[in-house]
């Protein structure tokens, strides 16, 4: 460990707790995880820390809100460990996951603006009562009947049935998923990472009260991309305590 552990400054548990308005419990389990260091003991067995214990525990709160307690755990179980390669690659993929997320939102933007203007609110050409059979919205779309079946067993689209014939029958919010659906399909988005996008277009009501959920989306994106820069200088702190 780093020269810093031989201090002989010593801080109690509720030193370092007291800091953070953290319980002295949460401090031990701290420890026990593996977030801080081992203690030093007292000749009566009371845990004793020093200031590269209190550098531990702010680089962990640092990394906390940007990757996540299990991961932040992981990250300094890593670097206590001594194999800081696995705390780089563990910080790495938390970046690769905000990257992923940020094409994604990308993704249904360009998808929400390539939708015609009313797209959303006018129905396509109706051919059976209350809305379209198959044939006429997979030819609008310019794909085949069994895409839209194959769209409907991944949940993207839930079409009902006509009570006479049994036939599909598409409503206007059906129209729309499937616009969503087909845009998002162009762009190289997999069925499975359409449908939880679809899921929160019907969540919102419609297109237009999902622009402030994407606004949110937009908002939080950036703000978990400062705190992961605030976590990394954390981070390098405590490394540079560990010397």
């Amino acid at each position: 460990m780093g020269r810093n552990l031989q201090s002989r400054e010593r801080l109690r548990p509720v030193d370092l707790a007291r800091e953070h308005g953290l319980s002295t419990q949460a401090i031990r389990n701290y420890e026990e995880a593996g977030i801080l260091p081992a203690a030093g003991r007292t000749p009566h067995g009371y845990r004793t820390y020093t200031p590269l214990h209190a550098g531990a525990l702010r680089a962990f709160l640092a990394l906390v809100p940007g990757h996540g307690h299990r991961t932040a755990t992981s990250i300094m179980r890593a670097v206590n460990e001594g194999t800081a390669e696995d705390a780089f690659r563990l910080i790495d993929e938390s970046h690769a996951q905000l990257l992923d997320d940020r094409r994604t939102l990308r993704a249904v933007e360009s998808a929400l603006r390539d939708l015609e203007p009313g797209a959303a609110s006018e129905p396509a050409s109706v051919s059976g009562p209350g809305g379209t059979f198959i044939g006429p919205l997979a030819g609008e779309l310019g794909i085949r009947p069994a895409t839209l079946r194959k769209w409907e067993r991944a949940g993207l689209v839930r079409p009902r049935r006509d009570p006479l014939t049994g036939y599909r029958v598409y409503d206007e919010a059906d129209v729309r998923d499937a616009r969503l659906a087909h845009q998002l399909r162009r762009g190289g988005y997999l069925l499975e990472q359409i449908a939880p996008l679809i899921a929160q277009v019907r969540a919102a009501g419609g297109l237009e009260p999902l622009e402030a959920a994407l606004y949110d989306w937009r908002g939080r994106l950036s703000a978990r991309g400062r705190t992961m820069l605030t976590g990394a200088a954390g981070l390098e702190a405590y490394l540079r305590e560990r010397g």
